[in-house]
């Protein structure tokens, strides 16, 4: 997972200052992640992405009184269900990165129930990745897209 990047914030800051500064580093954070994450051959893509957006949304929820109401809560909303969408994809990824793991160290016998278990982990990673290729379409149509909507909020 990568490491948060540090904001660029001082004590002589106004709050609303802090928050602009912040959540644009957060937000530059989302976007780093965007490239690839659809590779279900990779799956700490899909990871890093979904950390990103629950910094972002921490520091949305933190910073909610700096900002213009509206436009604030759609930032907020289209974040979360970028989330959700993320987490679509991440459940299976993660249970069957644990069935392989099982997998090498069972008999022959064993794996069969244990294919057929993962073949519909694949096939609900198949259907989350389309969850989040929707998400993620929905994240650059606009006007305005997610992140004109987050740009606009920091400006």
């Amino acid at each position: 997972m990568a490491k948060a990047a540090p904001v660029p914030i001082d004590a002589e800051m106004t709050f609303a200052e802090a928050a602009t500064r912040t959540v644009a580093v957060r937000a530059g954070e989302l976007w780093q992640h965007l490239e690839g994450v659809l590779d279900t051959s990779d799956i700490e893509r899909v990871h890093a992405m979904r950390v990103a957006t629950r910094r972002l949304r921490a520091v949305l929820e933190i910073f909610a009184p700096c900002f213009e109401r509206d436009e604030h809560r759609a930032a907020l909303r289209e974040v979360k269900a970028l989330a959700d969408a993320l987490g679509a994809r991440r459940d299976p990824d993660v249970q069957l990165a644990a069935t392989d793991a099982l997998e090498a160290a069972m008999g022959s016998e064993e794996r069969v129930g244990l294919e057929v278990f993962a073949a519909a982990l694949r096939d609900e990673q198949r259907a989350g990745n389309e969850i989040l290729a929707a998400a993620l379409r929905h994240a650059e149509t606009g006007p305005p897209t997610l992140r004109e909507r987050l740009e606009r909020l920091v400006a």
